[in-house]
C-alpha cells in the first residue's frame, strides 16, 4: 500500500485483513465517535485483530499456558470487548492477562501493544504513550502500537507531534487506522478541507464494510461539525447500509433528525443507542433531548445510569473524571465538576505553564469553572480549548457564555453566533441557551 504522503490519487486496496472499527479501544464520553465525540482518541482503529473469540483463546491458553502470544491476543479481546458492550470489568481482565505475556515473554510487542490500548481505554495516556513507545521500539512496524502512539499524542494536546507520529506511522505501514488518524489530527487543527481529503483516500481504499462504515460516520462528523446537516444525513445513512445498527451513525442520525425537528425519530434513536451501547455521553444525550420535550422524571433516569456506569468504570481503573466534570456542570454539583475537570487538566497537561492540552480537557476545565462562579479563571482554558481551529460549536458556545458573564459582549456575539451558525440546533439543551444569550446581546455581530 502507498503512503498518504505520496502523490498517488488513490491509495490501492488494503490487505491488513482487519476492520478499522475495533481493537484500540478509547471508552471515553462519547469516544466511539470520532470526530466531535468529547475526550475522544480516535473510536477504535487498529489492525491484527485476534483470529479467535475469547472462548476460543481460553481453550487455547487451557491446552498452551506458556503462549505469549495468546496472552496478548486475550487482553487485547478482553479491551474490544469492553469497547462493544461498554463493560470495563474487561479492563482489569485484560490487566491481568496481558502482564502474564509479559512474564511469558518479556518485552513481546502483542503485550506492550495491549497494554498501550488498555492505558488509553482507561485514560492514562501517558502510560498509552510509554507502552506504545516500548512496542515500536520492539517492533517499529506495529500499527496497533502506532495508532496507540497517535491517539496518546492527541489526547495530551501535543498535536504537533501527533501529526508527525501519524506521518511516520504512514510512511512505515500505510493503512485505514493511519489514514483515519492523519485525518483527526488535521481537523483538530482546524484543517477540514485535508481531513475529508485524507477520509476520502481511506474510503477508496477500503474494503471491509466496518471499515467503510466506520469511515462513512467520520466523514458525517466533520460535515455536522460545519453545519452542513443534508451531507452529514448522507453519511450516517451510508454508515448504516454498511454496517446496520453502527451505534457512532446512530449518533450522528439522532442528532440530524433533532436538528431537523423530527424529535420522535431521534428519541427512537437514542433509545437504541442507550440499549446497544450504554455509554454516559449517549445516556447523558438521550437525557437532554427527553428534557427538551418536558419528560424529566425519564431524563433523570438517564442520568443516573450514566452515573452509575461512572462509577463502575471508576472501580475498574478508568479516570472517569472529564466524563464527571461534563455531567456534573451541567447537571449536578459545580464544585464536583470543577474538581474533577482540575484533575483530569493536571493528568492530561502537568505543566500549567503549558499553553496547550488537549482540547476537550481545556473545554471542560472551562466549564466547570464556569459553572463555580469563575469566569475570568475559565476564560483562559476556554480560549486554549478553542486555540487549535477545531471547529466545534460546543467550544464555542462556552467560550460565549463565559465571555458574557464577564461583560465581553463583542466577544460573545462573536462566539455564540458561531456556535449557532454552524449548527442553530446543535444541542436541545445549550442551542437554546446560546440562541437566548445572543438575543440578549442584541443579535449576531
Amino acid at each position: 500500500m502507498r503512503s498518504l504522503l505520496s502523490r498517488a490519487p488513490l491509495v490501492r486496496a488494503l490487505g491488513i485483513g482487519a476492520p478499522v472499527a475495533g481493537l484500540v479501544a478509547a471508552l471515553t464520553l462519547g469516544s466511539a465517535v470520532a470526530f466531535g465525540g468529547p475526550s475522544e482518541a480516535p473510536a477504535a482503529a487498529g489492525a491484527e485483530a485476534p483470529a479467535q473469540g475469547i472462548a476460543g483463546l481460553q481453550q487455547r491458553l487451557r491446552d498452551r499456558p506458556h503462549d505469549a502470544a495468546g496472552w496478548a491476543a486475550l487482553g487485547l479481546a478482553y479491551v474490544e470487548e469492553a469497547r462493544v458492550t461498554g463493560d470495563t470489568a474487561y479492563y482489569p481482565k485484560a490487566d491481568a492477562v496481558l502482564r502474564r505475556s509479559l512474564r511469558e515473554e518479556p518485552g513481546n510487542a502483542g503485550a506492550l501493544e495491549g497494554l498501550g490500548a488498555l492505558a488509553a481505554a482507561r485514560h492514562d495516556f501517558h502510560g498509552a504513550l510509554r507502552h506504545a513507545g516500548r512496542a515500536l521500539d520492539a517492533n517499529p512496524l506495529g500499527q496497533r502500537a502506532a495508532a496507540v502512539r497517535v491517539d496518546a499524542l492527541v489526547e495530551l494536546g501535543r498535536l504537533d507531534e501527533a501529526l508527525g507520529a501519524a506521518r511516520a506511522a504512514d510512511a512505515a505501514r500505510p493503512g485505514i487506522p493511519v489514514f483515519t488518524r492523519l485525518a483527526y489530527v488535521r481537523e483538530l487543527r482546524g484543517e477540514t478541507r485535508e481531513a475529508r481529503r485524507v477520509l476520502g483516500l481511506a474510503r477508496a481504499s477500503a474494503t471491509d464494510r466496518g471499515d467503510l462504515a466506520y469511515i462513512a460516520a467520520q466523514l458525517g462528523e466533520l460535515a455536522w461539525n460545519d453545519g452542513d446537516l443534508g451531507r452529514a444525513g448522507r453519511e450516517y445513512a451510508e454508515a448504516l447500509r454498511q454496517s446496520p445498527g453502527h451505534v457512532p451513525a446512530l449518533d450522528g442520525r439522532a442528532r440530524v433528525r433533532a436538528a431537523e425537528g423530527d424529535i420522535e425519530g431521534a428519541l427512537a434513536d437514542r433509545a437504541e443507542i442507550v440499549r446497544r451501547l450504554p455509554l454516559p455521553q449517549y445516556l447523558t444525550d438521550y437525557g437532554e433531548l427527553l428534557e427538551s420535550r418536558g419528560r424529566k422524571d425519564e431524563a433523570e433516569r438517564q442520568y443516573a445510569v450514566a452515573t452509575t456506569w461512572t462509577r463502575i468504570a471508576e472501580a475498574n481503573g478508568v479516570a472517569a473524571d472529564l466524563e464527571t466534570a461534563l455531567f456534573e456542570s451541567d447537571h449536578g454539583d459545580p464544585e464536583v465538576a470543577l474538581r474533577a475537570a482540575r484533575a483530569e487538566y493536571g493528568r492530561r497537561c502537568p505543566d500549567r505553564r503549558a499553553r496547550r492540552c488537549g482540547v476537550h480537557a481545556a473545554d471542560a476545565l472551562a466549564w466547570a469553572l464556569h459553572a463555580a462562579g469563575r469566569d475570568e479563571e475559565a476564560l483562559r482554558y476556554a480560549r486554549q480549548a478553542t486555540a487549535t481551529g477545531y471547529r466545534r460549536a460546543l467550544f464555542h458556545f462556552h467560550r460565549g457564555v463565559i465571555e458574557k458573564s464577564l461583560g465581553k459582549d463583542a466577544d460573545a456575539r462573536r462566539d455564540l453566533a458561531e456556535s449557532l451558525r454552524r449548527n442553530p440546533r446543535f444541542s436541545p439543551l445549550h442551542a437554546p441557551r446560546a440562541k437566548a444569550a445572543l438575543d440578549d446581546l442584541g443579535g449576531a455581530p
